[in-house]
């Protein structure tokens, strides 16, 4: 058997059964996280800018939409994943060469669940099957060194997500897995120098690409069956040699994906932690401080605090920049004691004190920091204030780090926090419960509650 064919094999053949009691909460509490993000990113430029495209070009399908209205099931797949991935505050996976977004899988899994009449047994299995497609590839099978995206990886776990929850067969799912692995090959470029909206999207359009190319499969086409280990294929063209041995895979990394604590990129999570309680045990005023010092790992440095995707200190201006800009997240959260979907507003973004401030905040790498990572993420961040105090916090977990999981308590007041604006707590409420008794009930009633959501003014009349 080739590569795709075992893989092909290893995501039709997961039985809902093999999925532990641990692993099906975590799974819960992620879906939880992730509509938790869609809501809260209703408002986003990107999307009132998607919403509008859609509507001119309606179409009559029958997946919902969150907030109104109903696509086809690829053009939900992309609407509804990039609600979910806007705000930047979905779960991650952090490998020692790469980063991901396991999550990113779910909107393409509901839309094809919803449309397939499938229930919550099937959705919650094939979530667990992507997850572990995406992780184990990013483990063993990095991308980032050799310029090419996440989604990379992540075409082969919507495929794998895909087939399993319409029940393909293994040529079918093969077929399919061979078609996205050649066709869906993205340039890490949208997540280097200054970032534009498309980092956001990226994922949500590749998801939407490999449905089409999923139900092409269906339909009888064929791919690459050597897509992985062939001449020219993704071993030999990207990543080098790897092997998995997919017959022996277990449906184990679910709890190893992290959850933020604060809307920002992963690897700022730590830097955060500490220059908030720093800020809480001192009491010092932004006038007081001198400069801020930050020696963090170097994938921290390199994708977040000036190293090689690029400065970090000029022309933050938008969203894109100051979600991926060490300096301005350590600086903003100084100033306004939290990092929130409200420290991306333009006018806080451009305001004088944080752009003067994020000027005094210094990045730089630590190898010994380095090497603790990706177990933990270290940090240190040192604040020096006018009068020669030196106060220095070292981080290395937050709420939310595989080390400390996020329960499903601390989960929903993060939910309650970003669908606040957009739901009434009876919504937030019915909504929640759906999820924490997904096996028991159809993937149809969860997007009728999703549909239901108050849509901001920018986005009515559907």
């Amino acid at each position: 058997m080739t590569a795709v064919e075992r893989l092909a094999e290893f995501a039709v053949k997961v039985p809902f059964e093999e999925l532990s009691t641990g692993v099906r909460e975590q799974l819960k509490i992620r879906v939880l996280d992730s509509l938790g993000c869609a809501i809260g990113g209703l408002s986003g430029r990107p999307l009132r800018l998607i919403h509008s495209y859609r509507s001119e070009r309606q179409g009559h399908g029958r997946c919902t939409l969150v907030a109104g209205g109903c696509a086809e099931v690829e053009r939900a797949a992309f609407y509804n994943g990039a609600l979910a991935r806007y705000l930047d505050f979905n779960d991650s996976y952090v490998a020692k060469g790469e980063t991901c977004h396991p999550s990113d899988n779910l909107a393409p899994l509901l839309a094809a669940a919803e449309t397939a009449g499938k229930d919550g047994r099937d959705l919650l299995t094939a979530m667990a099957v992507a997850y572990q497609v995406q992780c184990r590839l990013s483990d063993v099978a990095p991308v980032r060194a050799a310029g090419f995206d996440h989604t990379v990886q992540g075409s082969y776990a919507v495929a794998a997500g895909i087939a399993r929850v319409l029940g393909f067969d293994v040529r079918v799912a093969a077929n399919a897995l061979a078609l996205c692995g050649t066709a869906l090959n993205a340039l890490r470029v949208s997540r280097t120098g200054r970032r534009s909206e498309w980092q956001a999207l990226a994922y949500p359009f590749m998801a939407s690409c490999a449905i089409r190319l999923a139900f092409l499969a269906h339909a009888g086409i064929s791919g690459p069956a050597e897509v992985i280990e062939g001449e020219k294929g993704l071993m030999d063209a990207i990543t080098g040699v790897f092997e998995i041995d997919w017959p022996r895979e277990e449906l184990d990394r679910v709890p190893h994906t992290i959850l933020k604590k604060y809307n920002s990129g992963i690897h700022a999570q730590t830097a955060i932690e500490a220059a908030l309680e720093l800020k809480r045990r001192h009491r010092f005023t932004p006038d007081e401080i001198e400069r801020v010092e930050v020696e963090i790992f170097e994938v921290a440095y390199h994708t977040a605090g000036g190293g090689e995707d690029g400065d970090r200190t000029d022309g933050i201006d938008t969203r894109e920049q100051a979600v991926e800009s060490l300096p301005y997240l350590v600086a903003v959260a100084i100033l306004d004691g939290q990092v929130m979907p409200e420290q991306y507003q333009l006018e806080r973004i451009r305001r004088t004190d944080v752009q003067q401030m994020l000027r005094r905040v210094s990045i730089r790498p630590n190898s010994a920091y380095s090497e603790r990572f990706p177990k933990e993420m270290p940090c240190r961040v040192q604040v020096v204030l006018r009068d020669g105090h030196v106060l220095a916090k070292e981080a290395w977990e937050y709420l939310g780090f595989v080390s400390q999981p996020m329960s499903w308590e601390s989960c929903f007041q993060k939910f309650e926090q970003l669908a606040g604006p957009y739901t009434t707590p009876p919504q937030r409420r019915e909504i929640a419960d759906r999820i924490s008794h997904l096996e028991d009930t159809a993937v149809q009633g969860l997007m009728r509650l999703l549909g239901e959501v108050r849509a901001p003014e920018e986005l009515n009349p559907l």
